[in-house]
């Protein structure tokens, strides 16, 4: 499993308690020290919007779990990195946002559909959502679940 922008880990953590086995990355992974040598958890300190090959090459993983956070040069590698029966979990802030604070930035919030239109043609739609959630902060968010069939 494949835990994109890990920030601190709750992701990672939730996953490893589980038994699974996760690669966490982030361009800080100082919140994820306590994990180093932890035998399920690969900590990989990359900064991916650097223009850089992307580090897991032709790996595929079981699911790809992308939380508050967007850079849509990304969106296609994170797609293709899903193996067969994976899972795409992706929610980040879209447009509508800015009315609730930060991130207010239109280069940070998902365009109507635009989760959607990134899987499209490539993994079937479990679940998709467009809203204004309430918790833990009032915010405008998109979020999908997508599998790859197989």
């Amino acid at each position: 499993m494949l835990d994109v922008a890990a920030g601190g880990g709750r992701h990672t953590r939730y996953l490893l308690e589980r038994g699974h086995r996760v690669s966490a990355i982030d361009v800080d992974v100082s919140g994820l020290a306590d994990l180093a040598g932890h035998p399920g958890a690969e900590i990989v300190e990359a900064d991916l919007e650097t223009g850089e090959p992307w580090p897991y090459g032709s790996h595929r993983f079981a699911a790809v779990v992308v939380t508050n956070y967007l850079y849509r040069p990304l969106l296609p590698n994170l797609v293709s990195c899903i193996g067969p029966g994976g899972l795409l979990l992706y929610e980040t802030f879209a447009e509508g946002n800015e009315q609730f604070g930060r991130p207010s930035n239109l280069a940070f919030l998902l365009r109507p559909g635009e989760l959607l239109e990134a899987v499209a043609g490539r993994l079937r739609v479990l679940a998709y959502e467009d809203l204004i959630v309430d918790e833990p902060r009032p915010a405008a968010v998109q979020r999908i679940c997508a599998r790859r069939e197989g």
